[in-house]
């Protein structure tokens, strides 16, 4: 448990601390200057997911590599940005009152937490990209390449559902009831999830389709969606 005293001291949480999720520690980056609660987990969250982006792209190309631990990042913090305002508004609806500037850090948390988890795996998505298939620039084919989207779409959504299910505890202190709290939370997941997919669909390409050549975004980043995409991987890895 953290002390009050260390508490009014104004030091970030441990990251341990953040990520067992201990209500305190919660509370008490919550309590710190916006401005160096957001630089210490912007910084956590372009470690992290930087590493992870090097490795889904790392298959493709070195450069596609750099392109997508680059992106990965952006993607979390624009949707930290986008969707506090919504949380806000939501929690408000809903009986929760958090002023702006808490919905903002509390989100970013939550993708802290989720760059941490992806940035720890990196190193067994990096082993994997390795033992792949090598892409056949001649044929623009790349064996596997359905099955590493969907391990890669599988990773960020456990990563992103354990990060918010981690504020939980501090959630259901600020909150009325345990209804309430489930309820606000079951919210921020549907938020991240439709902001955060559209978003990675915009700025694709992420993992570099083996019959386009790399890019850094597409022409063509508003046309088609990224369910339809990730149905088309997992038809593909399935056989259907």
């Amino acid at each position: 448990m953290i002390s009050q005293t260390a508490m009014e001291e104004g030091k970030p949480a441990p990251l341990g601390a953040l990520l067992a999720g201990e209500p305190e520690a919660v509370a008490r980056d919550l309590s710190r200057p916006a401005l160096g609660t957001v630089g210490r987990h912007s910084a956590v969250i372009v470690i992290g997911a930087g590493f992870f982006g090097a490795a889904i792209g790392l298959w493709r190309d070195p450069i596609q590599a750099v392109y997508t631990a680059i992106k990965l990042p952006l993607i979390l913090i624009l949707c930290a940005g986008g969707n506090a305002l919504l949380n806000g508004i939501i929690g408000s609806l809903l009986g929760l009152k958090l002023t702006f500037r808490q919905s903002f850090l509390a989100i970013l948390m939550s993708f802290s937490i989720a760059a941490t988890i992806l940035g720890s795996i990196s190193p067994l998505l990096f082993f994997y990209v390795w033992n792949m298939t090598p892409f056949d620039p001649a044929h623009r084919t790349a064996e596997g390449y359905s099955g590493l989207m969907v391990l890669a779409v599988a990773a960020i959504a456990f990563a992103g559902i354990a990060s918010n299910v981690r504020l939980f505890g501090w959630l259901d202190r600020a909150s009325a009831s345990r209804v309430l709290s489930l309820r606000v939370l079951f919210c921020w997941l549907a938020g991240n999830l439709l902001l955060g997919s559209q978003l990675s669909w915009i700025l694709r390409p992420f993992f570099g389709s083996p019959n386009l050549d790399i890019q850094f975004l597409r022409a063509d980043a508003f046309h088609g969606n990224f369910f339809q995409a990730l149905w088309f991987a997992i038809r593909n890895v399935l056989g259907l």
